[in-house]
């Protein structure tokens, strides 16, 4: 009897496969805060990144030896599950390329992806993307190290279609604070905070903007932090919203309060779940061809969407059948 053939080995023969990212990236300067993040992460699992700093967490004149610090934490056994990044300095800074020198050289076969801020259009990012693969490869890591695009200026909201086209970028993340300063006053403050965010037509067109590019080149749209840091309803309904309203599927985190309400806002409803599920097994069972489920017909193309959708679910920590566990997510995936 055949083996049985696992989606991402036959789905994606055409087009790219979607990025299964967990739905919060946490972030953290310190090396207390990211001990502090990676025990989190230990005691939830991998429901969440954890993003070194080292542009706002590095202190002035001490760059190096923070992104050293940085590189050491991301290549210890405390980054049990793989899922660590690190934000450099952004182009303008003298210390960008200086971070990934360190970072990639010391821990770059245990670095998850690289956050790239500030850029002020496309060529930034392009220049930022040709260092980090050069870096890489001189340094005998053979896999392509992602790159996350932070979106919070003028220039690079112009472009963010021909960014999110570069090969090499996973992530567009949306720079809310910089990006309503970057206005002059024209953006109040309070649009830095809900309602204000998704409501000032501004930063509501921008928020939309950066997922659409996002979405319709393959990439996972990453939504700015909440200011909120205690009121965990308050968290759980901003990161809601993004995901509903705005398209957002993921989204920042800068305490360990949010991480939680952040991933269970961000999870898939459970009844689509249960169908994605009936869905799947049915057209493994077919080999994959078309199906009829509950009265309606299936294909490729909406097997594509009930895996990305039960990908998800795994990713946010949702609990599923103990047979989809087994025949999805037990074992790596067969070749096609």
């Amino acid at each position: 009897m055949a083996t049985a053939r696992h989606p991402s080995a036959v789905l994606y023969a055409d087009v790219k496969p979607f990025p299964a990212l967990p739905a919060c990236e946490h972030f953290a300067g310190s090396e207390r805060l990211i001990g502090k993040a990676f025990a989190l992460q230990q005691a939830l699992g991998p429901i969440f990144d954890v993003t070194c700093d080292c542009e706002d967490g590095a202190p002035a004149g001490a760059e190096s030896a923070h992104a050293e610090m940085v590189a050491a934490a991301i290549a210890s056994a405390d980054n049990r599950f793989g899922r660590a990044g690190a934000r450099i300095h952004d182009i303008r800074h003298p210390q960008w390329r200086d971070d990934l020198e360190i970072i990639v050289g010391k821990a770059g076969h245990r670095l998850a992806y690289v956050t790239l801020p500030k850029a002020g259009g496309c060529s930034d990012v392009q220049i930022q993307l040709a260092a980090l693969a050069e870096i890489a490869q001189r340094n005998g890591i053979e896999r392509a190290l992602p790159a996350h695009v932070l979106i919070e200026t003028h220039g690079a909201l112009r472009e963010v279609e021909q960014i999110a086209a570069l090969p090499g970028v996973e992530t567009l993340d949306f720079g809310l604070m910089d990006f309503v300063s970057a206005h002059h006053g024209a953006i109040p403050a309070a649009a830095m905070k809900s309602p204000g965010q998704f409501e000032h037509p501004l930063v509501a067109r921008a928020k939309a903007a950066i997922a659409a590019a996002a979405l319709g080149h393959g990439l996972v749209p990453a939504h700015n932090i909440t200011t909120e840091l205690h009121d965990t309803r308050a968290v759980f309904a901003d990161a809601r919203r993004a995901r509903e309203q705005f398209g957002y599927l993921r989204m920042w985190s800068i305490h360990p309060n949010q991480v939680q309400p952040i991933v269970d806002a961000m999870r898939p409803d459970f009844g689509e779940v249960n169908e994605a599920c009936g869905i799947l097994m049915a057209a493994q069972d077919a080999d994959w061809g078309p199906i009829r489920h509950d009265g309606h017909l299936h294909d490729r193309a909406s097997y594509r969407y009930y895996w990305e959708l039960l990908a998800r679910a795994q990713a946010t920590g949702m609990t599923l059948p103990a047979g989809i566990r087994q025949q999805f997510f037990s074992a790596p995936p067969q070749s096609p």
